[in-house]
């Protein structure tokens, strides 16, 4: 097979200029990407997605979903009067609690967690277990106690933003993700009137969140710790390589894996820096997207989340179209999980080896709510053995009653037809006759 001339001239000078990134990055901090010339070396091989059952065993990833509306429930418990509701009060609210199915019905399905009694008028009340009461305790200790740690991942998050500001509906709609507990954004409650958060007005009527600057560079998780280990010292174009954990059995194709060496090697892009000087369709732009997928994934509890609230955020993060291959491209940093019928894209260094992953303060809390969900399971299977013994034992008592009887019906027979039998054996002058 033979090639123009043009194709090794064009291969072989897009390495020259890729390695020329990575060389010049180590001694000219300053200078600007524009001086740059941005390419794209990647090679569109398909990838076959492994399964990897490790990522698909953490339970508090694949529970998440299933406590939210469990944890709403809660909250809405513990925040009525006497901390107890009567079924009336939730019934026709499945939908502003994410639940598809009777609200009386999904309580009775955690009974671990929610006690159902006989209120007024005889209709069932439901109030928390004090197993329940007592996680819901520590849980508002913990969101006391780690105040200033949340409002730093909520500043971050708004930072990364391309117009340093979001709509609320935005922010609500990843603060399961974020840890926020509700009400954290009402403008009224004050845990966000301080001197960095202002709530502003925006176009269409929404109302938005944004946060002041101080001035001081704000730092991401990967300049954080490439910092400690020597390996960043603050420029703006220095390279620094994303740690890589490859499941086992996964073998990239070596055209990729050729890609993925360079990729390692060009300037960090941070995702709170202006990135408009990028060209969309280069590496830098795939670098700069993928420091923002880690990035937002190290801010989440579970280090993790549905891809499909990911792609919610393109437009207000400047995330291309296409922003889902790039957990397809790089499978050593990120598992897609399609467990519980969900694409959930999770961040292979939270939980790999000793990670350099600061930890969620909500996660511990959360653990413990999963756990005593998981006691529920075991408590409706007593329920359905007990009942069927009970069954059992009824059936038992039925058939013993039916054998009773029985036996009183023969015996009322055989003795009928043993005084037929004398009848019979009498001298018919002695049967006496009834005259009418």
């Amino acid at each position: 097979m033979f090639f123009h001339n043009s194709y090794f001239t064009t291969h072989f000078g897009n390495l020259f200029f890729c390695s020329k990134i990575s060389i010049f990055s180590l001694f000219d901090h300053q200078k600007s990407p524009f001086r740059y010339t941005q390419i794209s070396n990647y090679v569109n091989v398909y990838m076959k997605w492994k399964k990897d059952p490790f990522f698909d065993s953490i339970l508090h990833i694949h529970k998440s979903a299933e406590l939210k509306p469990i944890i709403q429930l809660k909250n809405f418990i513990v925040n009525y009067p006497n901390g107890c509701i009567p079924i009336s009060a939730v019934s026709k609210r499945g939908l502003e609690f994410d639940i598809s199915i009777r609200v009386a019905r999904f309580l009775r399905q955690y009974p671990s967690v929610f006690e159902e009694f006989r209120g007024e008028h005889n209709l069932p009340w439901f109030r928390l277990t004090s197993e329940a009461a007592e996680i819901d305790r520590e849980e508002k200790r913990v969101l006391e106690e780690c105040k200033e740690d949340l409002k730093d991942r909520l500043r971050r998050f708004v930072l990364m933003s391309k117009d340093k500001v979001l709509p609320l509906k935005i922010i609500k709609g990843m603060a399961w993700y974020l840890g926020l507990p509700e009400r954290f954004l009402d403008e009224s409650k004050g845990d966000l009137l301080d001197e960095s958060f202002r709530f502003v007005d925006m176009e269409d009527g929404l109302k938005g969140l944004t946060v002041e600057s101080n001035g001081e560079k704000l730092l991401s998780t990967m300049q954080r710790n490439a910092m400690k280990n020597g390996v960043y010292f603050g420029g703006t174009l220095e390279g620094i390589e994303f740690p890589l954990f490859p499941s086992k059995g996964l073998r990239l194709r070596r055209k990729i894996e050729s890609w993925l060496n360079e990729f390692q090697k060009l300037p960090y892009v941070s995702p709170y820096e202006d990135f408009w000087h990028l060209d969309p369709d280069s590496d830098f732009a795939e670098k700069r997207v993928v420091g923002m997928l880690h990035e937002l994934l190290s801010l989440f509890v579970e280090h993790s989340a549905e891809r499909k609230k990911l792609l919610c955020l393109k437009k207000y993060f400047g995330l291309p179209q296409k922003v889902h291959k790039a957990f397809e491209r790089h499978p050593h940093m990120f598992y897609l999980s399609f467990k519980n019928k969900t694409c959930t894209a999770i961040l292979k260094e939270a939980y790999c080896g000793n990670s350099s992953i600061e930890k969620h303060p909500m996660l511990v809390v959360r653990k413990k709510y999963i756990r005593l969900v998981k006691e529920s399971d075991r408590i409706l299977k007593n329920r359905r053995i007990n009942n069927r013994f009970i069954k059992h034992e009824k059936l038992e008592k039925g058939s013993d009653i039916d054998a009773d009887s029985d036996d009183r019906t023969d015996i009322q027979a055989e003795e009928s037809s043993q005084e037929w039998l004398v009848l019979d054996l009498l001298p018919h002058s002695s049967i006496p006759f009834i005259v009418e």
